[in-house]
């Protein structure tokens, strides 16, 4: 393994900031020095590339980081660049190099490299690469250039750029990527107007992926464009930092596409694009999943498949088609999966042709709720496989027909039901905890929400906080106020004389070891405040601010049973503990008496 840098590597770099090709790059050969992650990420590290002499800002592949986690690339390590493409950094003269494809050619050092190169000369002999740059170029490109396709032609003109290269800040660029997702074009109305809305989700051949989004008429131009499952060229558009609230791929960043972005499709060149990318989760793990914000991917072999059911939407009262599928994997579990829409007429029927078949399924993006203890739910960007081809389909096919066909299953959410309901003391004793447990301990809900049970008292109410907005009749979303009169709802696109009000505040508990604030919807705050904020919003109208002080006075100091959620967000770029209550009950002695007295059974004396 080589054990020094290539002298002037950082000069070749910016020499020939965006190379045509990998394989026109000399070796380059620099130390890792300072290597560390980029915020708060596990898959994003930058480093000073360093060749004895110059540094330069740079930024691993994600891709890379199972190296960095390995030990295998570790600081004042050297690494061979063997592809790459600079990038500049906004309000700087330089330039930053965005790493696509390198290997590790020696582990750390004792100590960095610096001012060993007086006896190399002045650079590096890049002779045999540039006759291979001059004949590509005269012999290769100009020759195919005139008789390619327009997406040939796009590929050959600019450089392919990898996903992971890309930031807001930089110029022009062109990927090349497979559509993994297609969602529905959808409709939309706010105080700016109105239009139309769609976005699909791009992969590229290294198996990173970014969600891009159409609006008006880029969406009329491109949705029927882009098919699912076909290669594209694409070129022209914007990035922003994604919305972690609402992003569906593994990427700090979402695409834009507007009506002058340009995409061709690559008809020859699929298959050096990757298929779509699944993590699959366990059906008897769907558990911690349950009415959390993060969508999961699963894989299951099909027991049973209805038939199509119309369901009426409260919200503007149209039917839809439903059917529920059920799965069991090699966990010995099964669940319920509703498919709506075309999921349910198209992919639902050709999985009713196929039951006594007993065919794999892959399903991506689904919803998980807690009808019944645990059901999955399909929703606009869902996708769902029929015996793919993946390993993960192989091996349940094998231990479905060797074993699986003849063993006996049961109901993920079986055993959640009770826990799950809202009026069962039950659920409030599983996963009990202090509150010092979960302020304690800020890693809790980091990768998904945590949920616990608690037993404290409301004791503090902010009565200067916005305790409720207002909801619409029918859907219980926010309303806005019309342009002439009443309320507008963009959930059931329409306006209402009426409105309501529904409570969401936080409120203060405390426990013996501590106390927290917890965010509190309309149903838990009724329970605490012990009226519906219309009711509230009455009080204070009518009866002044001092009746409502001692009205949240009152509900302060009672004790009760909490179920909560517990999740880390962003704010002002600091990441924070959110903890929302999800169910409460009061707090019942005999039960309560029976819970200590069991806990009390397990408590052992250690041998002295």
């Amino acid at each position: 393994m080589s054990k020094s840098v290539t002298p002037g590597a950082v000069s070749a770099i910016l020499a020939d900031p965006n190379p045509d090709s990998p394989e026109i790059v000399p070796e380059l050969i620099v130390q890792v020095v300072d290597l560390k992650p980029i915020g708060n990420s596990t898959t994003r590290f930058t480093f000073m590339a360093s060749d004895g002499k110059m540094k330069m800002k740079a930024m691993l592949p994600t891709h890379f980081a199972s190296e960095i986690h390995s030990g295998n690339l570790q600081n004042l390590g050297l690494v061979r660049i063997l592809d790459y493409t600079c990038n500049s950094i906004p309000n700087q003269s330089e330039k930053a190099l965005i790493v696509t494809k390198c290997e590790v050619t020696s582990p750390a050092l004792e100590k960095e490299i610096k001012d060993d190169l007086k006896n190399v000369g002045l650079g590096i002999i890049l002779k045999p690469k540039q006759e291979v740059i001059a004949k590509s170029a005269a012999q290769i490109v100009n020759e195919q250039r005139a008789n390619a396709a327009p997406a040939a032609r796009m590929a050959m003109t600019r450089r392919v750029h990898p996903l992971v290269s890309l930031n807001p800040y930089q110029g022009n660029w062109t990927i090349k990527v497979r559509v993994t997702n297609k969602g529905n074009m959808r409709s939309y109305k706010n105080a700016r107007g109105e239009g139309h809305v769609f976005n699909v989700e791009l992969t590229d051949e290294d198996g990173t992926q970014i969600q891009a989004t159409m609006f008006n008429e880029a969406a009329k131009k491109f949705y029927p464009k882009f098919e699912f499952g076909k290669v594209y060229y694409i070129s022209k558009g914007s990035l922003k930092v994604a919305n972690k609230l609402f992003k569906t791929v593994k990427n700090d960043y979402e695409m834009t596409l507007n009506e002058n972005s340009e995409v061709e499709e690559a008809a020859s060149e699929g298959a050096f694009i990757p298929e779509m990318k699944f993590d699959f989760v366990k059906i008897d793990q769907l558990g911690s999943y349950v009415n959390g914000r993060e969508l999961v991917d699963i894989i299951g072999v099909v027991q049973n498949v209805s038939s199509t059911l119309s369901v009426r939407r409260k919200s503007n009262n149209e039917s839809v088609p439903k059917r529920d599928v059920t799965i069991a994997d090699d966990s010995k579990k099964t669940v319920v999966v509703s498919l709506w829409n075309e999921l349910a007429t198209d992919v639902g029927q050709q999985l009713l042709d196929m039951a006594s078949e007993a065919p794999v399924v892959a399903m991506k993006c689904l919803k998980v709720g807690d009808f019944q203890g645990v059901t999955l739910s399909s929703i606009s960007r869902s996708s769902v496989l029929i015996n793919p081809d993946v390993p993960e389909s192989k091996k349940l096919r094998s231990w479905y027909d060797s074993e699986g066909r003849e063993t006996a299953m049961s109901s993920v959410g079986s055993g959640l039901v009770n826990a799950s309901s809202r009026n069962s003391p039950a659920s409030m004793y599983s996963d009990r905890v202090t509150l010092s447990h979960i302020t304690g301990d800020p890693t809790l809900g980091q990768e998904k929400p945590a949920y616990f049970s608690v037993k404290a008292y409301v004791s503090f109410i902010k009565p200067d906080q916005t305790m409720w907005y207002r909801a619409c009749k029918t859907c219980n979303k926010k309303v806005t106020e019309a342009v002439e009169s009443g309320f507008w709802c963009e959930g059931c696109q329409k306006n209402d004389a009426e409105c309501s009000l529904r409570y969401i505040l936080v409120v203060k508990v405390s426990d013996p070891t501590g106390e927290a604030w917890l965010s509190v919807f309309n149903e838990q705050a009724e329970k605490i405040i012990g009226c519906s904020a219309d009711e509230l919003d009455r009080v204070k109208t009518e009866e002044g601010d001092e009746k409502l002080q001692m009205m949240l006075k009152e509900a302060t100091w009672v004790p009760h049973l909490f179920r909560v959620s517990v999740a880390v967000h962003e704010f002002m770029g600091e990441r924070r503990q959110r903890i929302t209550l999800r169910a409460l009950s009061p707090v019942d002695s005999l039960t309560e008496s029976r819970y200590l007295l069991e806990e009390i059974s397990k408590l052992k004396l250690s041998p002295s």
